[in-house]
């Protein structure tokens, strides 16, 4: 069987034998899983290797691109500052972004961000990898576009527009980019390792994502809003290699971290405000994320979802959890995060070989679901 290494309390050996076996047989070929249960840190493991000829170990502190989980990471800031009364969820934006009404836009609230609902999946122009670099032009060019459908009618996947829109609230509340207000009263108060843009400093311990298939995007029908989403903006896998995409901050799909700091980061809302020593938020608050806002069929993913605030949540449809008050998000290639407050408990599970799909994949949930059976 594979090594695998790390921290695990006796009664989830189970979960550590299922990691093993993963990355024995090659679906794996390095990855990380951490569990929190009541603000501790219960399994902590790391295993494989950092490159597809094996020669190269993962580490203790590999950090590699999550895609969309970094979208939790989103959610964490607009909780933040509507905790602190800052922020309204049911707001119209542009009393915080005033150039944001154009174009019908007027009425689009707040929730609409953070769960999809925005009727902004996509861009009417066509955006590179390199415009996506330059905030400014992304949001102001969002600022001015007309929604695709009426928004708050239905979901449709803001894969890669959303942590633009997130962010650049979080810009005119704050007077600070998402990544700067993240790192500051986030991620460096709960001292855990992520990035939405990555000093150089850290490169040296980026572990490269392996695509599946050629890295491009997910096929869609054509003219579809699914397929109209993923054509603009979208960058290919492979672009995760780069420097360039390393650098910039783009809060909906280029964190780095590991699943130790993502399930850490998260513990704070499993355990209803508080965690590891932070008093993030308050019970209502947290609370507030596992209420439904929005259900149906995502006009992008294709699936029926409901919506709390940014997450998704546990149903009947996607049964992640035994418990009700469960919310979770996936990045695209497979990372995945789970909060259960019922159990307060948070989940993460980081790889670098990607799967297709956006939503996690069978290797997360089999190990979320050989916790649940240990406990």
């Amino acid at each position: 069987m594979a090594d695998v290494y790390g921290v695990c309390d006796e009664k989830f050996n189970g979960v550590r034998e299922l990691l093993s076996a993963s990355i024995d047989r090659g679906d794996d070929v390095g990855a990380s899983f951490a569990l929190t249960i009541e603000g501790e840190m219960v399994i902590d493991l790391w295993g494989g290797h950092l490159d597809e000829a094996r020669t190269q170990p993962w580490q203790h502190d590999t950090i590699v691109n999550v895609y969309s989980s970094t979208k939790t990471m989103s959610f964490l800031c607009a909780l933040l500052l509507a905790d602190r009364g800052q922020l309204d969820f049911d707001a119209n934006v542009a009393e915080y972004w005033p150039e944001f009404a154009q174009n019908g836009k007027q009425s689009v609230k707040v929730w609409h961000f953070m769960n999809h609902a925005a009727g902004l999946s996509g861009m009417d122009e066509h955006m590179t990898p390199e415009d996506m670099y330059d905030w400014d032009k992304m949001v102001t060019t969002l600022a001015a576009q007309a929604p695709w459908w009426e928004p708050g009618s239905v979901s449709g996947y803001h894969a890669l527009t959303q942590g633009f829109l997130i962010g650049e609230l979080v810009r005119r509340i704050t007077g600070k980019s998402l990544g700067t207000y993240f790192q500051e009263e986030i991620a460096a108060p709960m001292n855990a390792d992520f990035f939405i843009g990555v000093p150089e400093s850290e490169f040296s311990r980026i572990g490269l994502l392996i695509p599946a298939g050629d890295g491009s995007a997910p096929t869609a029908e054509k003219d579809s809003i699914a397929a109209r989403t993923f054509a603009s903006p979208f960058a290919p896998a492979t672009e995760s290699w780069t420097d360039g995409w390393r650098r910039a901050e783009i809060p909906a799909a280029n964190g780095h971290s590991n699943a130790r700091a993502i399930a850490k980061l998260q513990a704070p809302l499993a355990c209803k405000g508080s965690a590891f020593g932070v008093d993030l938020f308050s019970k209502e608050t947290a609370e507030s994320v596992m209420q439904a806002r929005i259900s149906g069929t995502d006009l992008v993913l294709g699936v029926p979802i409901a919506f709390g605030l940014g997450f998704g949540l546990n149903s009947e449809v996607m049964p992640l959890s035994p418990n009700q008050n469960t919310c979770f998000w996936g990045g695209w290639g497979g990372s995945s995060v789970v909060v259960d407050q019922d159990a307060k408990l948070s989940a993460s599970f980081v790889m670098n070989k990607m799967f297709p799909g956006l939503m996690g994949d069978t290797r997360s949930f089999g190990l979320l679901q050989a916790v649940y059976q240990s406990l």
